[in-house]
């Protein structure tokens, strides 16, 4: 128990249950920000609303802790596990984690204040911000150079969605062998407000716009194909995608040789491990 407290410690600092008043608070958050990698700058990726990315989100030291977490779940310990996927009460690690992210986009230098009158001017809108928990569902992947990887529940039919739900929502820990990360819009049982942290190794992420429901209900993407908008994941960014970003526009990453190419240069692909984090739709 006493290493485990150690390691979030190193992960996340140290925290306080005691209340302060109005002129302590100032304080609270530059000890608070010493969790990132330097105060956290957004950027808006102009193309896209809703999508932010908060590239020194997790210093190298704090991603190296929370490497270590991940390795102390035993989750991958079998070579042919590669997915790791929670619902529920999340371990201590991931919780924490979602309150950085909360105090991240705290720190941010766009005005809360506007949020409800102009939702894209904030990675997260208020309404979702304070939500609670922020977060109830965990998926970590791990992925290898030229892999491709789906997110189970992100393909299954309505019916079998729910039928994988209630085998799972009681915190069971499900482990999937390979798959992959195609185009695709998350499954609608998961609430707006998405966030994926990066560990590891850099990648690019294409975003393609859904065009809208045809005469026959059927979704795709328009024809011609429509334009993909790449985003820069390094190790230690946060991408947050809300609104639009989340219902309207596939996110893919594709390993294939030729497709992860930055700048002109292609990447040197190597293991990537990702943290996506999401909240369960509230059944009526």
């Amino acid at each position: 128990m006493d290493d485990q407290e150690t390691l979030l410690k190193q992960v996340f600092g140290e925290s306080t249950d005691s209340d302060s008043d109005d002129c302590e608070q100032p304080q609270q958050h530059e000890n608070r920000s010493e969790n990132f990698g330097q105060t956290p700058s957004w950027l808006r990726i102009k193309e896209i609303n809703g999508l932010y990315l908060c590239v020194d989100f997790l210093s190298p030291q704090h991603q190296s802790s929370l490497l270590s977490a991940i390795q102390n779940e035993g989750w991958f310990t079998d070579a042919s596990h590669n997915q790791a996927m929670r619902f529920g009460d999340l371990p201590t690690w991931a919780t924490k984690l979602s309150d950085s992210i909360r105090e991240a986009v705290l720190l941010s230098d766009n005005d809360l204040a506007t949020c409800d009158g102009d939702k894209e001017v904030c990675p997260l809108p208020s309404d979702l911000l304070w939500r609670e928990p922020l977060f109830d569902q965990l998926i970590v992947n791990v992925y290898q150079p030229g892999e491709v990887r789906y997110d189970f529940l992100s393909w299954l039919s309505c019916s079998e969605s729910s039928a994988c739900l209630a085998r799972v929502k009681h915190c069971a820990t499900c482990l999937f062998i390979s798959a992959g990360i195609c185009a695709h819009v998350d499954l609608m049982r998961f609430d707006d407000g998405i966030a994926i942290v990066s560990l590891e190794s850099s990648c690019v992420m294409h975003f393609t716009r859904v065009r809208e429901a045809s005469s026959t209900g059927e979704r795709g993407i328009e024809d011609p194909p429509a334009k993909k908008v790449p985003v820069y994941l390094t190790p230690g960014s946060l991408v947050v995608m809300s609104g639009e970003a989340r219902y309207h526009w596939k996110h893919e990453i594709s390993r294939k040789p030729g497709f992860q190419i930055w700048e002109g240069k292609e990447l040197n692909q190597k293991r990537r491990i990702s943290i996506t984090l999401r909240k369960l739709c509230r059944v009526e």
